[in-house]
């Protein structure tokens, strides 16, 4: 395997695969503070000189995390399709990339391989790519998944209502909830980040709004996104439950910093298909953001894409309705400013989806990233064209309780229209069917709360 690179006469040596990833990466501000980024633009090229070179195979043999130290890395390759994999395996990541950009690779193409490719594969992959290239095969990669309604399909977008409250006080939860989904919001789930998390109020909140969408007959999962031990525990009580939610790590040590391990989920998973409220058959849901291992120190001198794409390998163990990338909430000490911040999204809507996940993204930044309204307002659109399962909906795009720039009620109905798409078939019909849609344009009852009971 070769890892040296020779531009304008000067040699580039890199010391393994994993520096070659690091080296490759697009510019982070999350890779300069970890100290494994390109020390300039010269060495970047040398970096990706050198993986285009490289092979899926070798990529397998050469995990970030070595599996003696790492349940996940060898979770992910006790459990990697053969036949899948056999099919791309010879390929360098150029000709990967070439490959994976022919018309001739569908969707369906691209859901087969899937199976059979370990997130090293996607993230370095992912590091050839142009913006453009990210959005044109992510919106080839269809992921279709089933809870209380159906995600994934083609022309749809669809939406996480997020009715936060800062001190989860219920009637507030519930006035946010019935405003988001008078403006079509909610589809993909309405979710709760808590601000106490304990198994009684996850379960109160849980039981409230289960009664607001069974009244209303509203086609939607509910979902409390407190630790998966606390929903465990609510489950126990009785509570109605259509998705368990997770945050995630990309390695075994970072997901103990989430409290959780591949063990702990099994436990969770069985526990929800014994369980769940919903119709099924995919019942989780798990977030991400490239950063999070840096944040622990867990990150075993890999950069954050390709620990990111980790957390991919992870999730797919549970074949999960839904998986977001909070792209912009840890900080700008990850991802500095806009242009970090939206090649992220486009990089983990594309890593996601190649390895057979249904992606969705909070396109999203604190208020002390240099990112602006009309940055994040271009993210959001580059995301829809590029086949983005859902976005996020919250009022006014400001979250009061974890003070975060979002995206709004009223951006998913004009995203939606910009790019021709609509909600999930079932969610659509039940909004026109209470007036909140005609068609494909705004009802009488649109943006009307009374309409519901």
């Amino acid at each position: 395997m070769n890892l040296s690179a020779t531009i304008r006469g000067v040699v580039y040596r890199f010391a393994d695969v994993k520096e070659v990833l690091a080296k490759a990466n697009s510019p982070k501000s999350g890779d300069d503070l970890a100290g494994v980024s390109a020390r300039d633009p010269v060495e970047r090229v040398a970096a990706r000189a050198v993986l285009s070179g490289i092979t899926l195979a070798e990529l397998r043999a050469n995990p970030v995390v070595p599996w003696e130290i790492d349940s996940l890395t060898r979770m992910v390759e006790s459990s990697l399709d053969e036949s899948a994999y056999a099919a791309v395996k010879h390929l360098s990541v150029g000709q990967f990339r070439e490959w994976l950009l022919e018309t001739s690779t569908t969707g369906p193409i691209l859901r087969s391989v899937a199976p059979g490719l370990t997130p090293e594969m996607a993230a370095a992959v992912c590091k050839l790519m142009s913006n453009m290239d990210l959005m044109t095969v992510g919106a080839k990669c269809e992921v279709v998944v089933r809870a209380n309604n159906t995600l994934g399909l083609p022309g749809r977008l669809s939406s996480r209502l997020q009715p936060n409250h800062p001190t989860d006080d219920v009637e507030g939860i519930l006035y946010s909830a019935r405003e988001g989904l008078v403006y079509g919001c909610g589809d993909a789930v309405i979710g709760v980040n808590p601000a106490t998390d304990t198994p009684e109020s996850t379960a109160e909140i849980l039981r409230r709004l289960n009664d607001l969408t069974t009244r209303n007959g509203v086609p939607t999962q509910n979902c409390v996104l407190s630790h998966v031990t606390v929903q465990m525990k609510a489950l126990q009580l009785g509570c109605p439950m259509d998705l368990m939610f997770q945050s995630m790590s990309g390695s075994e040590k970072g997901n103990r910093a989430f409290g959780i391990s591949v063990e702990l989920m099994d436990e969770a998973y069985a526990m929800m298909k014994a369980k769940t409220s919903n119709r099924g058959p995919n019942f989780m849901y798990f977030e991400t953001g490239q950063g999070s291992e840096l944040s622990s120190d867990a990150h075993h001198g890999a950069d954050q894409v390709t620990m990111e794409a980790r957390c991919y390998g992870f999730a797919r163990r549970y074949k999960p309705f839904l998986v977001n990338t909070v792209v912009g909430f840890i900080g700008p000490e990850y991802l500095e400013n806009g242009p970090q911040i939206t090649r992220a999204g486009l990089e983990d809507h594309f890593m996601g989806k190649l390895m057979g996940l249904p992606m969705g993204c909070d396109a999203c930044f604190t208020y002390h990233a240099r990112m602006n309204q009309d940055e994040l307002e271009c993210l959001k659109v580059l995301l829809g064209a590029a086949g983005c399962s859902y976005l996020m909906s919250l009022p006014v795009g400001d979250d009061i309780m974890l003070n975060y720039q979002s995206t709004s009620f009223h951006d998913i109905p004009s995203v939606r229209g910009l790019l021709g798409k609509r909600p999930t078939p079932e969610f659509d019909a039940w909004l026109c069917e209470k007036g909140i849609l005609d068609g494909n344009v705004p009802g009488e009852r649109f943006g009307d709360p009374t309409v519901l009971r």
